[in-house]
């Protein structure tokens, strides 16, 4: 299960909203161990396009050094779907970095945003629960 503060949550949301028409793009941190991301890193969409997603390198690496300086590491990815599901692409397949990683896909197709998050292990996608803390 991986385990989202509220903050974390509601910036992902926010985030996803602030990118339109483009796919928003951002790194969760957090403790591997307890799949635990109290903090989403909001980063830029390089590619800038409302069907795909490539996370900013320097955000990437700012990021990735904070969390470190926090005692923390990079647990997953989020992006958005524009007008799709809340389920991988096969481009989302196959960009997917890290087996250990979680993949949060937020859709906003519907009226309301759908938050979900994925593993991708050798192109094979697993959902995992998602619970919203604090």
């Amino acid at each position: 299960m991986l385990r989202l503060s509220r903050s974390a949550y509601m910036e992902m949301l926010g985030h996803a909203y602030d990118c339109l028409p483009e796919e928003a793009c951002g790194l969760l941190a957090g403790d591997p161990a307890q799949r635990n991301a109290p903090v989403f890193y909001p980063c830029r969409n390089e590619a800038r396009s409302a069907r795909v997603y490539t996370v900013d390198p320097r955000d990437h690496l700012r990021a990735d050094r904070h969390a470190e300086s926090r005692g923390m590491e990079l647990l997953g990815v989020m992006h958005s779907h524009t007008h799709t599901a809340a389920y991988p692409s096969p481009t989302d397949v196959e960009q997917a970095p890290d087996p250990a990683w979680s993949y949060v896909i937020v859709s906003l197709a519907e009226p309301e945003p759908v938050l979900r998050s994925f593993r991708i292990v050798d192109g094979e996608i697993s959902e995992e629960p998602v619970a919203v803390e604090g």
